[in-house]
């Protein structure tokens, strides 16, 4: 039998640390699993940007991967693996709803796990919040913690 896989999306919100919470449950009710958990920094690759912005694009992502890992995602692992869970730790660039869902087939994940967290900017309210696009288009169940 091979082991089952939850990716959790984290993005600093008490939401996400219920989110956490549930699979940790999950994976203690269901025995041998690992938790993925994922930040991703929302980043459009179509944003206007001047010259300049360009000339420190990479600078600027990888300051952004720093800051998450030191803030969300390495207390979250330190603090996962405390308890004996098998984990891992993932920081992306992209659209949540996105970058989630193909983490979840390219791990061969059994579910996602995210927090509910209300609709922010005009992104959102055109094209839904991160918990309806994966809702209706992922590639496995998705669980959304309120």
């Amino acid at each position: 039998m091979s082991k089952t896989t939850f990716i959790v999306g984290l993005d600093g919100s008490e939401a996400g640390a219920r989110a956490l919470a549930f699979a940790k449950d999950r994976a203690r009710a269901d025995g041998d699993c690992t938790i993925i958990i994922c930040y991703v920094i929302e980043w459009s690759p179509f944003a206007f940007q001047t010259a300049e912005e360009n000339a420190k694009r990479h600078q600027r992502r990888e300051a952004e991967i720093a800051m998450a890992r030191e803030r969300v995602l390495d207390p979250s692992l330190t603090m996962t693996r405390a308890y004996g869970f098998d984990i891992e730790g993932v920081v992306r660039h992209g659209d949540a709803a996105e970058i989630l869902d193909a983490l979840a087939r390219e791990k061969g994940a059994k579910q996602i796990i995210i927090g509910r967290v209300g609709a922010r900017g005009l992104k959102a309210r055109l094209f839904g919040g991160v918990a309806g696009r994966l809702a209706a288009a992922s590639s496995v169940p998705v669980t959304i913690i309120p």
